[in-house]
This record gives C-alpha cells, structure tokens and sequence, in this order.
C-alpha cells in the first residue's frame, strides 16, 4: 500500500467521526449517525473525484464505506462519553483537514501535473465533507467562522505541493505539511487567529462622483 493512503483513510475516518458526532448532537438513531458520517467522509474526496474526472474513490473500492460504518458504528455507543462533543468535533475536523487537504493535492498533482490544481483540490477535499455536515445539521458552517479554517487547508496543501516539486520524498513532503496544516487550525481555535475581515466603507454620493 502507498503510504500516503494512510493520510487518506485516517482523512476518511475522522471526518466520518465529525458526522456521527454531528448525529449524536441532534438526536438521531443509528441510521442518521451511518449517513452523517458516510457523507461527511466521503464528501470532499467525490466532489475532488468528479472535478477531477477520476473513478470516485469509494465507488472504485468499497472499503471506504466499511470505514464510514464502522467509525458511525462506535462513535453511536461513544458519543455519550464526551461532555462536550462539538468542542471534540471541531478538533477531529482539525485532525481530518490536515490530512485531506495533503491527500487531496497529492491525488490532483498526480492526474493534472498542475500545482494550482493541487492547491485548489487540497482545500476543496479538506473543506467540503465538513461543509455539507454542517449544512445537513442546520449547524453554523465552520469555514464562516472568523477562525481560521480554509487558510490553514491552503497553506498545507501548498506546503506539500511545494515540496514535491523539489523532489522530497512523498511522506517527507506530506507529514509536516499535514502537521503545519493541523497546527494553525488548532491555533486558531485555541488562540483565536483569524485574518483582519473586510469592513464596508460608507458609499459615496452621487454627487460626489465627477
């Protein structure tokens, strides 16, 4: 097995994590919690697969799904254990950005050749299962948060682009970036980083346009 798989199936259960604990959050029964995480763990590998004009990865191998359930299955008899669940969802999403957004550039590097690609895969694989969770659980989504999140999946799947491109070895490329990327998102939840936001300024009359 390629090693960087790893990346891809730790991606793949701990954002399925985030979905069942999603689930637990609002209640569900067993089915709902195999759903949230099936499409919470899946989700941004597919739509990177369909961008990418690539055989989706867990229609091509099925194991992905067994992931899915299992995680669901666990995190049903465990969810009760954690007093504050979307404080441990938020962290596993860290954990699952991380790794993704690094998987995700590697994947799109090696089908397009192009490293904007890369990036753009990376942060669209990192981001999107977490986007539709929240979506599906009427949650507040986590990239509208002033925290950082997008930037963190951005500077990691750029980080492992760039060093791939100089020839480092794929896990000596895709572990720190993985790392890097995980340390500024759990910075920003734990020391409140964000980037200075957009403020409107006040329109101009008409008569002051010339």
């Amino acid at each position: 097995m390629n090693p960087i798989l790893i990346l891809d199936y730790a991606g793949i259960a701990v954002f399925a994590a985030t979905g069942a604990l999603a689930a637990s959050r609002k209640q569900l029964d067993i089915i709902g919690f195999l759903f949230f995480a099936a499409f919470t763990g899946v989700g941004g590998g597919t739509v990177r697969d369909l961008i990418l004009d690539v055989p989706v990865f867990w229609v091509a191998n099925p194991d992905y799904l067994v992931i899915c359930v299992v995680t669901a299955v666990m995190v049903y008899f465990t969810a009760h254990l954690f007093e504050s669940r979307y404080k441990l969802l938020l962290w596993l999403d860290a954990i699952g950005l991380g790794a993704y957004c690094v998987f995700g550039a590697w994947k799109a590097l090696g089908a397009t050749g192009s490293p904007v690609v890369a990036i753009v895969m990376g942060v669209i694989t990192a981001s999107f299962g977490g986007i539709l969770r929240d979506q599906m659980a009427g949650e507040p989504s986590i990239v509208l948060q002033r925290e950082i999140y997008i930037t963190a999946a951005l500077v990691g799947a750029a980080a492992y682009t760039g060093l791939a491109y100089l020839d480092i070895p794929v896990m000596m490329a895709a572990v720190p970036a993985a790392v890097l990327a995980f340390a500024i998102r759990g910075g920003a939840m734990r020391f409140g980083w964000s980037i200075p936001p957009y403020k409107a300024r006040p329109g101009r009359r008409p008569e002051d346009i010339s």
